[in-house]
Parts: C-alpha cells; sequence; structure tokens
C-alpha cells in the first residue's frame, strides 16, 4: 500500500505533518487503524531504533520521529477507542516525584506506542499514589519510570514500595531509566529491569514480555 508506505517513510523522516496528512488519506481510504500501526508505524519506529543504536540517529532525531508518529496516532487512536479495539500490552510511564524532567520519559513514550503498545503518560512529577491509583485504574503490564536527578531517584523505590503496599506489584513489571540510574542501582530497589536509552527500552519491555 502505497500510504502505508508514505506513512513509514514520513515517521523515519521526522516529517509530522506529512504522517498525519497520510494517515488522513489512508483512513479515508479504508485502510484499518491497526494495519496502519502494524505495517507502518511499527517498522518505521523499529528502524528508528536500529539507527540510533547504530548511531546513525541520535536524540533530536528520535524526537522528530516521536512527534511524527504521535501526529498519526492523534487520528488512530480515536478509532480504536471507538471500534473497541485495544494494544495487546499496555504501559503506564511517569517521571517520578520531585521531577520535572521529562525530555528523556517522552522520547520512551513515543518509541514504546509506536512500537505498537498502549502507553498511559502519567506526567512528570508523578507521586508514587498517582502510580499505585494508575496501576489499579488501568491495569498495564508494564510500569517504566524516569529520573534525571540523583536526588529524585529515591522516589523510584518509594513508588516500587507503595506497589508492594498496595498489594499490585506482582501484577506488573517495573522498567527504570534515567541519567544517573544504573543496573545496579535497578537490582537494589528491586525493580525488575533498566534501560539506558529508549531503543534499548523498547527491547526491554519486549524481553520483559517474553519471560513473563
Amino acid at each position: 500500500m502505497a500510504q502505508s508506505n508514505e506513512l513509514h517513510d514520513a515517521i523515519l523522516n521526522g516529517d509530522a505533518k506529512k504522517a498525519h496528512a497520510v494517515t488522513q488519506a489512508a483512513i479515508e481510504a479504508g485502510i484499518a487503524p491497526m494495519a496502519l500501526i502494524s505495517e507502518s508505524m511499527v517498522p518505521a519506529m523499529d528502524e528508528v531504533g536500529r539507527l540510533f543504536e547504530a548511531e546513525e540517529y541520535f536524540v533530536p532525531e528520535l524526537l522528530l520521529a516521536g512527534r511524527a508518529m504521535k501526529s498519526a496516532m492523534e487520528l488512530i487512536r480515536p478509532l480504536l477507542i471507538a471500534s473497541g479495539q485495544r494494544m495487546a500490552v499496555r504501559v503506564i510511564i511517569g517521571t517520578v516525584k520531585g521531577d520535572l524532567h521529562d525530555i528523556g520519559k517522552n522520547i520512551v513514550a513515543s518509541m514504546l506506542e509506536g512500537s505498537g503498545f498502549e502507553v498511559i503518560d502519567l506526567g512528570a512529577d508523578v507521586s508514587p499514589e498517582n502510580f499505585v491509583a494508575a496501576v489499579k485504574e488501568r491495569q498495564p503490564h508494564i510500569v517504566c519510570m524516569s529520573a534525571l536527578l540523583t536526588v529524585t531517584m529515591p522516589a523510584m523505590k518509594t513508588t516500587i514500595d507503595a506497589l508492594e503496599s498496595a498489594g499490585v506489584r506482582t501484577h506488573v513489571k517495573v522498567l527504570i531509566g534515567g541519567a544517573p540510574v544504573t543496573s545496579q542501582y535497578a537490582k537494589e530497589i528491586g525493580a525488575d529491569g533498566y534501560s539506558e536509552n529508549a531503543s534499548a527500552a523498547v527491547s526491554l519491555v519486549k524481553s520483559l514480555l517474553a519471560t513473563a
């Protein structure tokens, strides 16, 4: 399908306006929303991840690709909701309490959504209580937490403890990331995994789901 190829290329090139226009045309032509996701968006974001790992793409390219993908999803998401269709895997993501930085979190969220996961973005400065409430309400498979400041890293452990106390910790896999975070810290606080960048985060989520 020509429109599927055009959407793939628009996302890969970070062209949000074209991604939106092509998606609109594809929908009007009767192409199924889930087909656009599986045949265009997921392959495009997979390629973006590959290019990033090969150091051919960098953070600006990830941001542009994510923006293009979101412009397409703005049209697709309402159609999925109206038809009762849902992504197979749901992910909750947020920057922990006390931390207002969200660029890295936004890139990860875009990469995950573009890879075919349903993403609920709680935003920045998310309290442990809000993470717990979201897990209870939305019943995700994965919880992703981000911190850019060393002083906010302890909020990750506090959140995991809150999930434990609420009796929902065993229902989800917890993935953490952010500049000061390490794999050792993930082990210390009882997280299920750590990722140093958005591309690796997508791979780790897939790996965690495969072993669930």
